[in-house]
């Protein structure tokens, strides 16, 4: 019987040790689903705003007077490379606010004297605004030959970030990496690094991404881009929180080319549209495997983009641009802790544990629009249950532990039943070493009558009389004894 047992529990203990190792394997390899992996970056990008605002002095003729045209906006999207505030965008999305342009001083002259002195003019002569457009245009013509060479503008640049709770914080550039320039022998084409611009605002414990290593990429790898697109943000039928939540397309690695500068970009089919400049590419990690750059334009003056032809700024190239900044590559965030916590919970649906990460993270970065959406979806699941799926696992595990054990208790009883049983070669064996075993024929009479075997030398007892103790018989302490039944 211990014999039986010992292997039972061997047995056993080997199928747990299995089954529980197998476990540990899977999980150790959690592959994490689509949505998750984007709601891990989503709370990490932000939109950006390069705004230039002026005030433009100019004489109409009836003295001077100052004129505030409407700001120059330029939108775009960032993300967080570091919680302490650092963020990662293209270098042209904040260019009209980091080095405004000459063209932007003109065009905000322009605009003054049309608003200012073309009204006044025709006031003075009563005519209405659009009653006479040959005659409005002649006054406008006049009126910028003779006024616009004396005006002065005093241009304002800010750029701001505005996170997905809504907060706009105003941003500072820490470093700029021009855009690569269109013209043959530009200045700024010669000196064209990344198009790429690092931006702190105040403030800690922000969502981070992390960076995949883009050579480790490879054609057809799925690509998620993450950002604001102008569509999105200036549609008629979206209420405000459109212009807050960023957007996601989908796509895959769909080439490695080079661009004017020799310096390599990531090709893909994840459709963009402007203002998703500066947004990251992420991969099914999560990780940030590149910065969208530009997109590709339809020939002709009125070109469209032709989606399926966009460019992304390898991650490696990020990592060499934030080389002697404050970046802190790879440094935990207290918000990703949580953040990512609260979303392996929820999806495992574990919603108590859920909602608590949750909490913790929208205490670091209040009202985060997917945190609060997530929470939300936490806290109603914690109130009205989703119906639980059959464990299918567990299930597989008790069944397995169930044979285990019914085949070590089989093996077992069968083993204690045979412990005595001595086999045929056995006997022959005794026989021929000359121990002369005694051997009695255990078999029903109607058996040993009926049946042609005899052993020689057997001794007949009959089971009744064996049962009955009818049957007495000396032998020697060392003789073996060996029973023949059916």
């Amino acid at each position: 019987m211990g014999v039986g047992r010992r292997g039972t529990a061997f047995g056993v203990g080997v199928g747990l040790a299995l089954l529980l190792g197998s476990a540990e394997g899977v999980r150790a390899e959690r592959v994490l689903s689509v949505q998750e992996a984007i709601l891990r970056a989503k709370p990490a990008v932000a939109l950006v705003i390069a705004e230039v605002a002026a005030e433009v002095s100019l004489n109409c003729g009836g003295g001077e007077t100052r004129v505030t045209p409407p700001p120059f906006r330029e939108t775009g999207t960032g993300w967080f490379i570091d919680d302490s505030g650092l963020l990662i965008t293209n270098g042209h999305v904040v260019q009209p606010a980091h080095t405004p342009p000459r063209w932007m001083v003109n065009s905000f002259a322009r605009r003054a004297v049309e608003m200012a002195c073309v009204p006044a003019t025709l006031r003075r002569m009563g005519i209405a605004p659009g009653q006479r457009p040959d005659l409005e245009d002649q006054i406008k013509r006049q009126a910028l030959d003779a006024v616009l060479p004396h005006s002065k503008v005093k241009l304002d640049p800010s750029i701001f970030v505005v996170l997905s709770s809504g907060v706009r914080l105003r941003a500072d550039v820490k470093k700029f990496s021009p855009p690569l320039s269109v013209g043959d022998g530009d200045a700024e084409g010669k000196m064209s690094g990344r198009d790429l611009a690092l931006l702190r605002i105040p403030g800690k414990d922000f969502p981070v991404l992390p960076l995949a290593d883009s050579k480790a990429a490879k054609i057809g790898d799925p690509i998620h881009i993450l950002g604001f697109p102008g569509v999105v943000l200036s549609h008629e039928l979206l209420n405000q929180s459109a212009t807050v939540e960023a957007s996601v397309t989908n796509g895959a690695v769909s080439g490695f080319k080079q661009d004017k500068a020799n310096q390599p970009v990531i090709q893909t089919d994840a459709s963009a549209a402007w203002g998703n400049s500066g947004g990251p590419a992420v991969t099914a990690r999560g990780e940030v495997v590149g910065v969208l750059t530009f997109v590709s334009l339809a020939p002709g003056p009125e070109g469209g983009i032709v989606q399926g032809f966009n460019f992304v700024i390898p991650s490696n190239a990020v990592r060499d641009f934030v080389q002697g900044t404050e970046v802190k590559l790879n440094a935990e965030s207290r918000f990703n802790k949580a953040w990512w916590a609260g979303l392996e919970e929820e999806f495992d649906g574990s919603f108590r544990a859920a909602e608590r990460r949750f909490n913790e993270a929208n205490a670091l970065v209040p009202s985060l629009i997917d945190v609060k959406r997530m929470l939300a979806e936490a806290q109603d699941k914690i109130k009205n249950p989703p119906p639980r799926p059959f464990p299918w696992a567990w299930a597989t595990v008790g069944v397995t532990l169930l044979s285990l054990g019914s085949y070590g208790v089989m093996w077992g009883r069968r083993w204690w039943r045979n412990r005595f049983r001595v086999a045929p070669s056995a006997v022959v064996r005794l026989l021929e070493e000359g121990k002369n075993p005694l051997i009695l024929d255990v078999r029903k009479p109607s058996a040993f009558e009926t049946s042609p075997l005899k052993i020689p030398g057997a001794l007949y007892v009959s089971p009744d009389d064996l049962d009955a103790g009818k049957f007495d018989l000396e032998v020697e302490a060392n003789r073996a004894v060996i029973a023949y039944c059916t």
